[in-house]
């Protein structure tokens, strides 16, 4: 399969940090958006509530100027930060974030990991290479009908 760079990089930053339990979603700077941007937190500048998809002033300025951060733009990486939160558990909308009680759960970062990634892959038009479910798609034949 091919990739772009920015993916490949985005997924490299995303596993080390995964795995040397530096994913946090309540540190902008370690959130997946964080790690994606090599630990900063420029990007939170890009919005007024945090887990936001709605550009602020600041981020429409970057977005309309084509500005990119390490290969995205201010609403690419809302987007993505949505996502990672959405699969921690966080319930967004425009006025609220809710947070659960835990998010330093390795399942539950797995899990937002997954949205994640698959935010990555539709970015990039790619298919998403965290769904298995063509593996499990099987449909018996006639003959394994016969046979049960």
């Amino acid at each position: 399969m091919t990739t772009t760079v920015r993916f490949t990089n985005a997924i490299q930053k995303l596993y080390t940090a995964f795995h040397n339990n530096t994913l946090n979603p309540e540190d902008c700077k370690q959130c997946a958006v964080g790690n994606i941007l090599d630990n900063t937190n420029c990007w939170k500048h890009f919005t007024d509530l945090h887990g936001s998809t709605k550009l602020n002033y600041v981020g429409l300025v970057h977005q309309n100027l084509g500005r990119k951060f390490n290969g995205y733009t201010p609403l690419e990486l809302l987007k993505i930060e949505a996502a990672f939160l959405e699969g921690c558990g966080y319930r967004l909308s425009s006025t609220y974030c809710y947070k659960p009680d835990t998010t330093k759960n390795k399942v539950i970062l797995f899990n937002g990991l997954c949205q994640v990634v698959a935010t990555l892959c539709e970015l990039d038009g790619i298919d998403n290479v965290m769904d298995c479910s063509t593996l499990f798609n099987h449909l018996p034949s006639l003959s394994e009908l016969k046979s049960v």
